[in-house]
């Protein structure tokens, strides 16, 4: 059931509240459409509406929160985690099963690469239909009209059918949309990720400049936008919020521990050398299996591999750290002549030692490749040998805090 109220009232008033909301799907079409056509019958007693027959599941379970214009709610979660289903009954697509939704004011949705769009009509008049459903008049979507092309920057195809568009041109014109006729609420999925870096930016500009007359509802798998824009985060799992609240990164630590590796993954060997032991000297791990680093700590790494052909000279080795967005932040020299290994035995041993990490809060991997020399020949390579965890107080995504000093200017 939704309710939709077109009067607001104050400025932090909620406009979106949501109550006990679950929606169930059945696994199996055919029985999918017998529970169905059994559920048309008006004899049918509905008292057992909330138990699950043969086959069905809850997509969506007992989800409930308020949102408050000017408040952008980050809703993440692996796939399969029923934020797609939410997303859907908030905009009226789907109803629930059980539940409750109250949306006060214009809904403006991009929950779904060219949803909404008639594939067959040109930009412009796709313009005028999307308008017209969130209920603008012609008059209002005329005067809007020049602002939606030029921020959506395909005025030469405005006038070309939308299934002629690329991805990244459904995007522009979705959001384009969205932001010029500032609805009260604004939901966007995971559609941002198929945009240009640089209308990704525009749309962050555009979401903060709207943010304090709307309330938002963002969706990504990527968390350094989640951080940029949310100020409250709900992390769903299997149907079911498991974190709701404003401790963002929290909820975003909760979010990453699923990826947590404690084992390498072997991507090539040429039966060389074998990677026996990998561990950090001087830190603990935590309940998790997860080595944890404090700020400013020297990181030393040990590394043991056993030598299983005759080497003349010990491999070069490139040791890359990864963030939780498997993005490489850091390169830790590689060894040269006077790197202490030793290549008198069948076991080759050594630490890896690094002054003073700055690295940012937050779960890290670490890559190794062993070489014949810094350009070719590689022996070995290996993903996410460790993982690690460094601590600090602060909560931010740039990859490095650096140790800095404030001080006052010397004028000698």
């Amino acid at each position: 059931m939704i309710e939709t109220k077109e009067h607001i009232e104050t400025n932090k008033e909620v406009l979106v509240k949501v109550e006990g909301l679950s929606k169930k799907f059945c696994k199996n079409l055919k029985r999918s459409l017998w529970y169905g056509l059994q559920e048309l019958n008006p004899f049918k007693s509905h008292l057992n509406d909330h138990e699950l027959r043969k086959d069905e599941f809850w997509a969506v379970k007992d989800v409930s929160f308020e949102l408050r214009r000017g408040e952008c709610l980050g809703l993440i979660g692996h796939n399969g985690a029923g934020k797609s289903t939410l997303l859907k009954m908030l905009n009226g697509l789907i109803n629930p099963d059980e539940g409750k939704i109250t949306i006060k004011g214009k809904v403006g949705a991009l929950i779904e690469l060219g949803a909404g769009f008639n594939p067959i009509l040109t930009g412009r008049e796709n313009i005028y239909n999307n308008a017209a459903v969130l209920g603008f008049t012609k008059a209002e979507i005329n005067a809007k009209l020049e602002g939606i092309i030029d921020f959506a920057e395909i005025r030469e195809f405005i006038d070309m059918p939308v299934q002629n568009y690329s991805s990244g041109m459904k995007v522009r014109l979705g959001f384009a949309i969205a932001a010029q006729l500032q609805p009260d609420v604004l939901i966007i999925d995971e559609v941002l990720a198929v945009g240009d870096m640089g209308f990704v930016l525009k749309c962050f500009k555009t979401i903060d400049a709207m943010l304090p007359n709307t309330a938002v509802i963002f969706v990504s798998h990527s968390m350094p936008m989640v951080s940029r824009i949310c100020n409250q985060i709900m992390l769903m799992q299997d149907g079911l919020v498991k974190f709701y609240g404003n401790d963002t990164s929290s909820g975003i630590d909760l979010y990453y521990s699923r990826f947590a590796q404690t084992e390498s993954n072997l991507l090539f060997s040429d039966n060389t050398i074998e990677l026996k032991h990998v561990s950090l000297l001087k830190a603990e791990k935590n309940k998790d299996n997860i080595y944890q680093v404090n700020w400013m700590d020297d990181f030393n790494l040990l590394f043991r591999f056993k030598v299983l052909k005759p080497l003349k000279n010990p491999p070069i080795f490139q040791i890359v750290i990864f963030d939780k967005e498997q993005r490489p932040v850091a390169y830790l020299n590689f060894n040269d002549d006077n790197s202490k290994i030793e290549l008198n035995s069948e076991i080759m041993e050594f630490v890896v030692c690094h002054k003073n990490i700055q690295l940012s809060k937050g779960v890290y991997t670490v890559d190794v490749v062993a070489k014949r020399d810094r350009t070719k020949g590689v022996y070995l390579r290996l993903n996410s040998v460790l993982t690690f965890q460094l601590l600090h107080d602060l909560d931010i995504f740039p990859p490095f805090i650096l140790n800095s000093e404030y001080k006052l200017l010397d004028n000698e």
